[in-house]
């Protein structure tokens, strides 16, 4: 790296997943829109011909002239190849095809099971987990090889589970994970303030939270605004509007079972005093199944949707046209910033900035104070030169606590039998699982296990087909 004029060149990132058809993207319009940084995006992923069409895309950004963060995009055919010498390492990766996520999400149905995104918490977030974790493994090898010292920022669901396989593997790893789920609490923080006092053009970040949970089941116990105690301000507003919820202007919860009324929130609130920093759609994954996730018309009731994988592969073929034009030169990519906060992580970290966000990072410093050292949890921390400093979020109440430790326990439980292909463990797992708790007989959960599990075989260590 060089710094100079209170910017940083010749920067080098290795970008792991670099094929992908959305975040990766969304990752280098950012970066174009930023001045201060530049260098080389190294684009690794196991469809290479995905990652060369984003090296021409990205080459095609930095050749334009309203752009201002000039980068230089390469494909790289090894992932040696892209760490060797690297600054910063991002993990964005698809582990494994829809075809195996519409196992995930659908198969469990047939026990009267439901998850509206099931790639967490729940039968669905377990399975993923079993991909996902041997992949992880095998990349946090090759950065204790390639590239020890350099910072690692994980944008890849199950997002607790990654983390905490990275640092399992290598200890001394620089790793975190970016979620930008507690954004959106703040976007609705922002709106009932302006709403309530009449105010306009709030700024997110002057929304200050404490954080503290895990990634995707995270909790605020404190929120203010210049001066303005949030918490009594949120209280009025749920009891206004409990059976509507709040509508964000840019959004509908009835077109797009992406967004939601937030009324879970509003009810999670109600009854556990905290307010829950995530979208709908997580949260329900992580509470019993009897309450809203019962079936579809409970669902609905709480005005949220179910993602079906169907949808999913839709989508898909209107990114992959997408980036068929992108590259053609038929259609350029819009300069509009994305809210998320990567690249202002990556410039705290170089030294340009001094920053506090959201983080998913090892329990180690205590900084919650009642859950295990080793669990992975999401908290504020402050980032610098060359440091994560986690900020002493407290401790968390003792009934929200009690909603988290299945989800901690199972996370131990997950991360052993990816490990060990002990089918054993992840039927313990799914039995502790809220959504699948009391909903199935034993029997009927170790034959869903086994379907799934083979369903996915194509992604799993040869291990698994042995047990």
């Amino acid at each position: 790296m060089k710094y100079e004029n209170n910017k940083v060149r010749d920067l080098n990132i290795a970008y792991i997943g670099g094929g992908s058809r959305g975040w990766a993207w969304t990752f280098m319009t950012d970066l174009s829109m930023d001045d201060s940084l530049g260098g080389t995006i190294r684009l690794y992923d196991i469809d290479e011909a995905a990652a060369k069409n984003n090296e021409i895309i990205g080459n095609k950004l930095t050749s334009r002239e309203d752009t201002t963060g000039k980068w230089n995009y390469v494909t790289c055919s090894t992932i040696g190849e892209a760490l060797t010498g690297c600054d910063f390492v991002v993990i964005s990766i698809l582990p494994g095809t829809f075809d195996e996520m519409a196992s995930d999400v659908h198969l469990p149905e047939r026990l009267g099971i439901y998850q509206s995104v099931g790639d967490t918490a729940g039968p669905g977030g377990m399975i993923r987990a079993l991909r996902t974790i041997p992949m992880f493994v095998e990349i946090a090898e090759a950065i204790k090889e390639y590239a020890p010292e350099a910072w690692v920022i994980n944008y890849t669901n199950p997002m607790t589970l990654c983390v905490k396989t990275l640092y399992h593997v290598f200890p001394q790893i620089k790793a975190f994970g970016c979620c930008h789920e507690v954004f959106g609490t703040q976007k609705v923080l922002k709106g009932i303030c302006e709403e309530t006092f009449g105010l306009t053009d709030i700024d997110r970040h002057d929304i200050n939270i404490n954080v503290l949970g895990i990634n995707h089941f995270t909790w605020l116990d404190k929120a203010s605004y210049k001066g303005i105690d949030l918490f009594p301000v949120y209280r009025d507003y749920i009891d206004s509007h409990y059976e509507e919820g709040y509508n964000e202007p840019d959004k509908n919860w009835a077109n797009s079972t992406f967004d939601c009324a937030h009324r879970v929130k509003f009810d999670l609130f109600r009854r556990y005093g905290l307010i829950a920093a995530a979208g709908d759609r997580h949260l329900a994954e992580f509470m019993p199944g009897s309450e809203y996730l019962k079936d579809p018309e409970t669902v609905s009731s709480w005005k949220f949707g179910l993602t079906t994988v169907d949808w999913r592969k839709a989508d898909l073929q209107k990114r992959l046209d997408r980036s068929h034009r992108l590259v053609s030169g038929e259609e350029e990519i819009k300069l509009e910033p994305s809210g998320e906060e990567g690249i202002l992580l990556i410039k705290s970290l170089c030294g340009l900035e001094r920053s506090i966000s959201n983080v998913n990072i090892p329990n180690t410093a205590l900084q919650i104070a009642n859950l295990p050292a080793d669990a992975v949890v999401e908290t504020n921390a402050v980032f610098s030169l060359d440091s994560i400093q986690p900020i002493v979020a407290g401790t968390i109440p003792e009934q929200v606590k009690t909603l988290i430790a299945p989800h901690v326990e199972n996370h131990e439980r997950i991360l052993k039998a990816a490990l060990t292909y002990d089918r054993a463990l992840v039927c313990e797992a799914f039995l502790a699982d809220p959504l699948v708790k009391g909903r199935a007989s034993e029997e009927e959960v170790q034959t869903l296990v086994n379907d799934m599990i083979a369903n996915t075989l194509n992604y799993l260590p040869d291990g698994w087909k042995e047990n």
